[in-house]
């Protein structure tokens, strides 16, 4: 049995981000560090951090006034930030920039006077914190059936953004609904899904057809490790979502000749590696990774927690 790796996969620059917050506050201002949900959607890296000292919360009144908490990478509401700034908490921002950007594209498209639809999974916390960010004027659709029950003020006045973790090809049949219903409803200026999202849909299209099973690593609550099981799914591949090497069956291994791996973007790759060890006990030959982007995006850390002291890091581009 050969195992393929996809590439990428696994931690992306958000997500490296957000870790890396938790960490270095904890370093700066010592434990408990308060984080408002959990910061990425993986089980493994929330257990690790709260071993450091992080203290998982789900709401800020579970916070002690003046204390430093840190928002998670999925982002918050303006509610969430008022509450936050009223209680005299110490905030470090952990949202990804690529969320910011949704953030600010509501913002300027409802002063602009459009109602704003939002493509993406109600509950999910990114979507909370980003319809958030405005009073009125935004609603969410699910699917291309939700499309059809919309109901707004001005169809020549809309607009729409994506949550940033969504299937790529889910996100287009609901964008060509809208723009179907509404031909005047304006896009973003640039797409809402992440490159690390589409790079690892991408990568797992591209292996799919090359292996007889895929194995996703990444934890149940995560919505872009959700997306790549479902990607090799639709490419007609058994594809199965599990939180580490433990949630392995060996049935779904009998008979195959080559297995496929891939990681959610907030799965770290120690856990990959547990994975490849545990596939060859159950029969695994060789390891051979696929060719793939390779991604070289840093965002910068909040003030005061500098890679560097006295500097901050710059973007680097894709």
């Amino acid at each position: 049995m050969e195992v393929l790796l996809a590439q990428p996969r696994g931690f992306c620059a958000g997500v490296d981000r957000a870790i890396e917050i938790v960490e270095r506050a904890l370093q700066v201002h010592g434990a408990p560090i308060y984080v408002r949900h959990e910061i990425v959607h993986n089980t493994h890296v929330v257990a690790d951090l709260r071993a450091k000292g992080a203290v998982f919360v789900d709401e800020l009144r579970q916070v002690p006034p003046g204390a430093t908490v840190v928002f998670s990478a999925h982002g918050v509401s303006k509610a969430v930030r008022a509450e936050a700034q009223a209680r005299g908490l110490h905030v470090f921002d952990a949202t990804c920039p690529l969320v910011t950007k949704v953030h600010v594209e509501v913002e300027r498209m409802r002063a602009d006077g459009r109602e704003v639809i939002m493509i993406g999974h109600a509950g999910h916390p990114e979507v909370e914190g980003t319809m958030g960010q405005v009073d009125a004027g935004i609603h969410l659709v699910e699917s291309v059936e939700d499309v059809a029950r919309l109901t707004v003020r001005d169809p020549s006045r809309l607009a729409y953004v994506t949550q940033t973790t969504l299937s790529i090809d889910d996100a287009a049949q609901i964008v060509a609904a809208l723009k179907q219903r509404f031909p005047d409803i304006l896009a973003p200026k640039k797409a809402d899904i992440c490159y690390a999202t589409q790079n690892r849909q991408d990568a797992v299209k591209v292996m799919a057809p090359q292996v007889d099973v895929v194995i996703v690593i990444g934890s149940q609550s995560s919505s872009n490790s959700n997306r790549l099981r479902e990607v090799a799914q639709r490419a007609g591949v058994p594809a199965y979502l599990v939180d580490s090497a433990d949630g392995v069956d060996p049935a779904w291994l009998q008979g195959k000749r080559r297995v496929g791996v891939t990681a959610g973007a907030s799965a770290p790759e120690s856990l990959v590696q547990a994975l490849i060890e545990k596939l060859r006990q159950l029969g695994a030959g060789s390891v051979r990774a696929l060719q793939g982007v390779e991604e070289r995006v840093v965002f910068p850390l909040p003030k005061g927690l500098g890679r560097t002291a006295g500097a901050e890091p710059t973007v680097a581009a894709k």
